[in-house]
């Protein structure tokens, strides 16, 4: 087949060989088409041909006086959706929709050609570009020679980490700066990679200061944080060129990836000699960079990188003079001073050396007792004297291996994200740094997180010339990778370490990215190391598939729009920016504040800013949404508050309407009130300072006399449902007792208007659709209200309907927590909790970080909102939020390795035949290993569908099995009335009985035999209450085997096939599981 050519001059698709066409059909002959030479051609007939899998020809013509095939772009763009791109060598075809390239065409003497089937000779030199997709490799770059210029004419940078150990300051990142005449190196220690942008606009600062030079070129990699908008302004304002590398091309940031690996190689000799713990590496890095500026160089004609640098600034203050150099690491002994100590205390505490003050004149000490930083020149060295002995203990020692598998197995690829500036710790040159920035290491520094005994880890520190160290490891089995290992990254992970906060060179796909490391110096046993874990990446269990247009455009949206952290960074976006202009214009044309001076004696309230996207119905971004928030945790009860109760709705009752919805087809759509606080009247007296990033404009002892209620004051909650309530009541509609955020009218004909309130969130549903636009009308009247179309994504749960049902999900939550975590790179399991383990306290277990521990806890908590199936295990492990240890934040490990495997699957509300309300009741009998409590469970079903359910350890002890599950089953019918009070107020009311389910046999028969005896008398409450209602038949009681009993997976931990056929019984389902 000859090659076809891309036309933009064609008004359709033209072929002079009617063989190659399919579905031919002869034309009549009467029309034809002009050619270039002017002349006119007949049209034989009309045909189809499949170019490619994706490129799909219809209506070719057939002109046999046309010695060519010419594919026409103006049929093509409107035929199949796509767009043209024209390359200097090429042009590719991209479908509009999914942006996937459905063909493609390589510049040929002049013409771009589309060639495709089977090739003659002549058509193969034609289309030899194809080669190179097979046998293409990479471009050799040479060695280029250095080339003197003047001193910061280039500055090469590069940033590491993450480190798999916190640094002692807690950093786990540095960005390197070289300049390119001198190579003298800079070095800053960041906890965020996200810091860089910050840090080289103060070490501009400093190199104008100190040099009087400017920063001409910065050469950095392709790494995100180099091209934040605040760096990129920065260097722009600046007249700072930015050079960066190619993707995946680090040959081309040449000096500054060869400057680390020098640090790396350097730290790790003191780390090793010296057999510090490897939370000092930060230390050791920056040591190492001290060291280096100060070696003769073969690229600087064996001068050291300083003797350069002096010779071009022979006066400057920030290259102070040499201290005398000792061994890292060495025992140091650091003088007390009087009136730090008594008459008999130690005159000198024990500390260990680990390096050069920069901003001070003085060495560098560490005291592992008093867990702080000592900068000092009155101290003693012991340099023959490590402060940690070397360990003698060789072999499958623990110790020994974690030491060299966490420094060198940890070593994190260079990668790097998205900004947000925060302290650095600046080392070289010993330059002064604004004190805004000055880092504070040196003093209430945390005690390392990597010790695991009373006594610190001894390193093994391998003389390679002396002694011959032996590595053995043993290779775990596969079952116990698969169910038993905690570590998804790695065979082994420090066992006092908080959980990761990014995963180690992870890309987008998933998957781990191992740098290459120059361990040839190294023993063969550390250079095999240990094998790695397979790659999980996220798409294997997350996909768009099965989702349909419309709703995979709203969900991508949902993870493609980032959301500011700061006002400093949406004052750089024009989008953000105006969203803060228009909550200030909203806020004064509210009269929301009037500026005023301080009065003597009031303290004014802080506030701050939060950011947010409001998303229309079909994904499209609806506003970017800026919020001013008062800081009401300062205020103070009886002075600037009073009252401060106000509902919110409850999650359950939403649940009840949707299943109601799709039972019956009502709508549901969604509405929301701009600026909804500020409508509320304030009482009190309440003061507030400038809102950030306004505060130029203003005197300096001005505040914000507010008139009305602001987000986050105390109050305001309060004052705004008060408000709202009142509007919605006069209108007609009656608020529900059950929930009192429901609002129910009922028309004569007998048709449902229902809204729920959230804050100012409002969900609308029932089938009388004029008197929700009336509604919505009267709303639109008393308040600013936004109507965002159906109910799409509401408290960060994504509803997804159809003619099937509704399902609703926490998708985009969960990934992102799984990011946040670290987690979305790791190996999934099948369940949240492992059935043959009990959390306990165990007096041996090294705690945890308790503040990061609940923090991560809360936000499973949340999740569970609409994961019913990791109910129990969210209750087991926040139990311990008062003193977690390592087996509980294991536990919450595995939590989120199952949400990875399951991170699409979400309620699912379907419709029934079923007009019954069914409550499933049990309990784990002295389930709890601590106390010996037991575990109570139920869950609900309206119409079919889960709406309610809950996991709670029981608050006594129970003696025996059927009062445990008599106390859970007295639960779980104040449940079902509950149910029933909201059915009623929704306009459902039925005359059947609850359905209880419970498969507890002497539990069902204490119920129904009134008789006192000792086994009931101590649950006399319980027993009169659940009498009371079996009797009056508002109760039914029903006996369900074990097996059948839907409630157990709330009770205890299961193993895989029981928790999986619960979970469905449960109603989860997965639309975005791949298939």
């Amino acid at each position: 087949m000859r090659p076809w050519i891309v036309d933009t001059g064609a008004s359709d698709h033209m072929t002079g060989d009617a063989a190659i066409l399919q579905n031919y059909k002869p034309s009549n002959g009467h029309s034809s088409v002009h050619i270039a030479d002017g002349s006119k051609s007949k049209i034989a007939g009309t045909g189809s041909i499949k170019l490619t899998k994706d490129l799909y020809l219809d209506s070719v013509l057939h002109v046999p006086n046309l010695d060519c095939n010419l594919l026409s772009i103006s049929k093509l763009a409107h035929d199949l959706q796509c767009v043209t791109k024209f390359y200097p060598n090429l042009c590719v075809f991209q479908d509009l929709k999914s942006g996937k390239m459905i063909g493609s065409a390589e510049l040929c003497s002049g013409l771009y050609l589309l060639s495709c089937g089977q090739f003659s000779t002549k058509s193969l030199k034609q289309v030899a570009y194809s080669l190179r997709f097979a046998k293409h490799t990479r471009t050799v770059y040479p060695q280029i020679p250095y080339k003197p210029s003047t001193v910061f004419s280039l500055v090469h940078s590069d940033v590491w980490g993450p480190s798999r150990i916190k640094n002692i300051s807690g950093t786990r990142w540095f960005v390197t700066f070289v300049d390119d005449h001198t190579r003298v190196t800079w070095v800053f220690l960041m906890k965020e990679k996200s810091e860089v942008g910050h840090i080289f606009q103060t070490f501009n600062r400093m190199v104008q200061n100190q040099f009087n030079s400017k920063i001409q070129v910065l050469k950095s990699d392709n790494a995100k944080e180099y091209f934040t908008s605040s760096l990129s302004t920065y260097l722009q304002n600046h007249g700072i060129i930015h050079i960066s590398s190619c993707v995946d091309t680090p040959q081309q940031n040449g000096v500054a990836e060869r400057k680390n690996r020098h640090l790396l190689e350097v730290a790790r000799c003191l780390m090793f000699s010296s057999n510090v713990p490897n939370y000092f590496w930060g230390e050791a890095i920056l040591t190492a960079t001290y060291l280096i500026n100060r070696m003769p160089s073969r690229v600087l004609t064996f001068q050291s990188p300083r003797q350069l640098f002096l010779k071009q600034f022979p006066h400057t203050h920030a290259a102070s003079s040499d201290l005398p150099l000792k061994v890292f690491g060495c025992t140091a002994f650091v003088h007390v001073y009087p009136q730090n100590r008594s008459k008999f205390a130690p005159r000198a505490n024990k500390c260990i050396f680990l390096g050069y003050s920069p901003t001070q004149k003085g060495y560098k000490c560490y005291s592992p007792t008093n867990k702080r930083f000592y900068t000092t020149m009155d101290v003693s060295f012991f340099e023959h004297v490590f402060f940690y002995p070397k360990s003698h203990v060789q072999g499958e020692s623990m110790n020994e291996h974690q030491v060299w598998e966490s420094f060198l197995d940890g070593v994190p690829s260079f990668h790097s994200e998205s900004p947000n500036p925060s302290q650095f710790a600046p080392t070289e040159l010993s330059t002064p740094m604004p004190p805004s920035v000055q880092p504070a290491q040196h003093t209430n520094v945390p005690s390392p997180v990597t010790i695991q005994s009373p006594m610190p880890i001894q390193p093994i520190a391998p003389q390679l010339a002396n002694e011959n160290l032996q590595v053995y490891i043993r290779r775990r089995k596969r079952q116990e990778l698969e169910h038993g290992s905690q570590s998804t990254c790695g065979q082994y992970i420090d066992s006092n370490s908080s959980l990761p906060e990014e995963n180690i060179g992870e890309d987008r796909a998933g998957e781990v990215l191992i740098p290459s490391i120059d361990d040839s110096t190294l023993p063969i046993a550390l250079r095999k190391g240990v094998r790695r874990c397979t790659d999980h990446p996220i798409g294997n269990y997350v996909t768009y598939e099965g989702l349909s247009p419309s709703y995979r455009a709203f969900a991508t949206s949902l993870d493609d729009t980032q959301v500011p952290n700061t006002i400093q960074e949406a004052l750089k976006i024009s989008e953000w920016k105006k969203a803060v202009q228009d909550e200030i214009d909203a806020l004064e044309k509210n009269g929301t504040w009037t500026i005023t001076d301080l009065p003597v004696g009031k303290r004014p309230v802080g506030c701050k800013w939060i950011f947010t996207i409001k998303y229309k119905a079909d994904g499209s971004v609806e506003r970017f949404k800026a919020r001013l928030v008062a800081r009401g945790f300062t205020q103070s009860y009886g002075i600037d508050y009073q009252e401060t109760f106000a509902p919110v709705a409850k999650l359950n009752t939403i649940r009840i309407l949707l299943s109601l919805a799709v039972n019956q087809d009502w709508c549901l759509q969604q509405l929301d009130i701009k600026n909804a606080f500020l409508n509320g009247d304030l009482e009190e007296e309440v003061y507030m300072e400038i809102p950030p990033g306004f505060e130029e404009s203003m005197a300096k002892n001005q505040v914000c006399k507010l008139q009305k209620s602001l987000y986050g004051l105390k109050q305001s909650p309060r004052a705004w449902f008060d408000r709202f309530t009142k509007a919605v009541l006069k209108l007609g509609y009656k608020q529900g007792q059950a929930d009192h955020t429901l609002f129910v009218k009922k028309s004569h004909a007998g048709k449902l208007a229902i809204l729920i309130v959230y804050v100012d969130d409002i969900i609308l549903s029932g089938n009388d659709m004029g008197e929700l636009q009336n509604l919505k009308k009267y709303l639109s009247e008393e308040f600013e209200v936004k109507d965002l179309g159906n109910l799409k994504y509401f408290l960060g749960m994504e509803v997804a309907r159809s003619r099937k049902g509704i399902v609703v999900s926490q998708r985009k939550y969960i990934l992102d927590l799984l990011k946040e975590t670290g987690m979305l790179g790791c190996k999934p399991i099948d369940t949240p909790m492992d059935s043959q383990k009990k959390l306990g306290i165990e007096k041996e277990s090294t705690p945890v970080d308790r503040g990061r521990y609940q923090r991560l806890v809360g936000r499973l908590i949340y999740l569970s909102h609409t994961r019913p199936d990791i109910g129990f295990a969210v209750s087991a492990v926040s139990q311990f939020m008062h003193s977690p240890t390592e087996e509980h934040m294991e536990a919450v490990y595995r939590i989120l390795r199952y949400l990875k495997m399951t991170s699409g699957k979400g309620l699912f509300f379907r419709k029934t035949e079923n007009r019954d309300t069914e409550v499933y009741s049990d309990a784990d009998w002295a389930g709890n290993i601590i106390d010996r409590r037991s575990t109570s469970g139920y869950c609900s079903f309206v119409w079919g569908n889960l709406v309610t359910w809950r996991s709670k350890k029981q608050s006594v002890v129970a003696r025996s099995s059927a009062e445990a599950e008599y106390r859970a089953l007295a639960q779980g019918i104040c449940e079902g009335i509950w149910i029933k009070r909201v059915l009623s107020e929704l306009g459902q009311t039925s005359s059947s009985p609850i359905l209880m389910m419970c498969d507890n046999q002497a539990a069902i028969s204490i119920a129904k035999n009134p008789v006192h005896h000792d086994r009931t008398k101590h649950v006399e409450i319980d027993r009169h209450f659940i009498t009371e209602k079996v009797t009056s038949e508002t109760v039914k009681l029903n006996y369900v085997p074990t097996k059948h009993q839907t409630a157990d997976i709330l009770t205890k931990a299961l193993p895989r096939p029981n928790f999986e056929d619960l979970t469905c019984k449960l109603g989860l389902y997965d639309i975005y599981s791949p298939a």
